[in-house]
């Protein structure tokens, strides 16, 4: 299997923490050199370690952002 090679850009924020101290992140990802997007995934402590996430384009983003804004929660 072919090494993941990512940089954490920009970190925008948490979501929250397990008890095992894994953060919920919203970051900006560059994932093997190319353009950074917007990432949103569990993350071992010091970003050493990443678990299954989603991967949004910025237009993506604005997409999710209206239609959570239009939700009642």
């Amino acid at each position: 299997m072919a090494e993941i090679k990512y940089e954490i850009v920009e970190k925008i924020g948490s979501l929250s923490e397990s008890s095992k101290g894994w953060t919920k992140e919203l970051n900006l990802v560059s994932w093997n050199g190319r353009d950074p997007k917007y990432d949103l995934r569990d993350w071992a402590p010091e970003n050493e370690k990443m678990g299954k996430g989603l991967t949004l384009s910025a237009e993506e983003l604005k997409k999710l952002r209206d239609i959570l804004n239009g939700m009642e929660l």
